[in-house]
């Protein structure tokens, strides 16, 4: 789905990377390897230590039923303490491309599969420090095609939304996991 823009595309930004002195590991595990970089900024400024976490790519899916209903899911976030409305979501696996991800997570997650797939947007969780991209996919006349098949470290409960119900929780700040309110939102300013 290719839209029309309205204003002129600004040009890409110089690029200007840092410069990396010297780089350690701290920790190298399945989900959380970090180094220690000293990097030398474009100005001549030092910085001794400039932390970066090194992901793999993440994917969501906007999933949308042939009725138009939203598939969305809530599960318990323990680091913020909060049990909250999301968009399927997960970890790209090696060997699959963010599509094929895409799809495994959400069938796993909720159970729906099938459709009309495209890549929708592409962000950074946090391109100051995380190496990762995080693909978001539209899935639009998904449909049940089996029982839910969540990981031992999962509790996932599935959601059936309608767009007035998923803008009513984006406004009231309900979703928020902010790589998938943003994907959201663009889906809502791009079909009105």
């Amino acid at each position: 789905m290719k839209h029309d823009r309205k204003s002129i595309k600004p040009l890409p930004p110089k690029h200007r990377p840092y410069k990396v002195l010297s780089s350690e590991y701290l920790a190298q595990r399945p989900w959380f390897t970090v180094r220690r970089e000293r990097v030398e900024l474009p100005t001549g400024a030092v910085v001794p230590e400039w932390y970066v976490f090194e992901f793999p790519d993440w994917v969501n899916v906007i999933a949308i039923t042939r009725e138009g209903e939203f598939v969305m899911i809530s599960q318990y976030r323990h680091a913020a303490g909060e049990t909250r409305y999301e968009l399927v979501a997960g970890c790209c696996e090696e060997g699959e491309t963010a599509e094929q991800s895409a799809r495994r997570e959400l069938l796993e997650e909720t159970g729906y599969g099938g459709g009309r797939w495209e890549q929708f947007m592409v962000t950074s969780p946090n391109p100051t420090n995380h190496t990762n991209r995080v693909y978001t996919f539209l899935a639009v006349g998904v449909e049940p095609e089996q029982a839910q098949h969540t990981e031992a470290g999962e509790d996932i409960e599935v959601h059936l939304f309608s767009r007035e119900e998923v803008e009513a929780l984006l406004a009231d700040d309900e979703i928020m996991q902010c790589l998938h309110a943003a994907p959201l939102w663009k889906y809502f300013r791009l079909n009105p």
